[in-house]
């Protein structure tokens, strides 16, 4: 698949996820096999740009292979500035979002609300577009609600926009996360352009990759809560759709090491304060992987301020998982 003059060389994307895909989490997925990450969505507002939290929701220096910058707003003289100044910053790709069902987003007719407004939509697409001279994506939903899905709409104002790939997720922001993912209309935007459409919503197997790939004739898809402490899922899914078969998971050895590396990655990225408190997030997914809940030791991780406190107790469940043999 192509967006632009790039290539990716997988066709699994990991979605942008507020608070979670930080580069430390963006580069593990990658590594695994994700052929294109997306930065945490951040505001356009020139007041909020160069805010540290701000920069380091999108800060992709040092990063490997591709990366693209997600930008959010309602006004498309700032948004095309938002732009323009992530492009300075050496992201390859500016994606624009309009899919978040975030209430504090929508009440600010940002995010999917956008939806609403085709003329307004328009403009934001044709202002980013024209703005930068690197391939501008886009996600939306499938519409506002059941009453008023959109989608196949938005597709063609985008591709006449100039907008280079169109990522969507199945379901209406009504919906929000509930409800099953809506594969037929992504399916019925892919045969009404011809810009690469990437499926998102409920893949969380390799299986179910396939499935949605085979469904909707979609270019590649998008992994977002699903690779939340199993970024081995990519290599899952590639495995199985370059071969038919499935590949082993990993054993509790290897995903300790990962598991410290990308702990590591955290407090290096963030410091040691915060990166402590952001690695708790993600300590809770990785147990919950491994089907190890303790309350205690959950406890005593959430407590910790330092990191050599947190990867003692991290350190002590991996010994007790390996030699109870809580899992393969």
């Amino acid at each position: 698949m192509k967006i632009g003059s790039y290539t990716l060389p997988h066709k699994l994307i990991l979605a942008p996820m507020a608070g979670i895909s930080d580069q430390p989490f963006r580069e593990l997925c990658k590594q695994f096999g994700a052929g294109l990450t997306v930065s945490e969505m951040v505001a356009s507002r020139p007041d909020l740009r160069h805010h540290h939290r701000t920069l380091l929701k999108a800060d992709i220096s040092n990063e490997t292979g591709l990366s693209s910058v997600q930008i959010l707003g309602t006004n498309p003289q700032m948004m095309a500035e938002a732009a323009q100044f992530n492009a300075g910053r050496g992201a390859q790709i500016i994606d624009i979002n309009m899919g978040c069902p975030a209430k504090k987003v929508c009440s600010v007719a940002a995010g999917s609300a956008l939806l609403k407004d085709e003329d307004l939509v328009k403009r934001i697409l044709t202002a980013v577009v024209n703005a930068v001279d690197i391939p501008v994506t886009l996600k939306i939903r499938t519409g506002w609600d059941s009453h008023s899905r959109n989608a196949v709409a938005i597709a063609e104002i985008a591709e006449d926009s100039g907008i280079a790939a169109l990522t969507i997720h199945g379901r209406t922001r009504a919906c929000k996360f509930t409800g099953d993912a809506e594969y037929e209309t992504i399916k019925q935007v892919k045969q009404a352009v011809t810009i690469p459409i990437i499926a998102n919503g409920d893949i969380d197997s390799a299986a179910k990759a396939h499935h949605v790939l085979t469904t909707t004739g979609a270019d590649a898809i998008m992994i977002g809560r699903a690779a939340q402490g199993n970024p081995w899922l990519f290599t899952e899914i590639n495995y199985f759709l370059n071969t038919g078969k499935t590949i082993k998971k990993p054993t509790v050895s290897d995903m300790h090491q990962t598991f410290l590396i990308h702990l590591e990655n955290l407090y290096s990225f963030y410091g040691n304060t915060v990166g402590v408190r952001m690695a708790r997030k993600h300590i809770g997914w990785y147990f919950k992987q491994l089907n190890f809940i303790d309350s205690i030791t959950k406890n005593g991780i959430n407590q910790a301020e330092h990191p050599a406190q947190q990867l003692l107790l991290i350190n002590a469940a991996f010994n007790f998982l390996t030699i109870d043999g809580a899992t393969s």
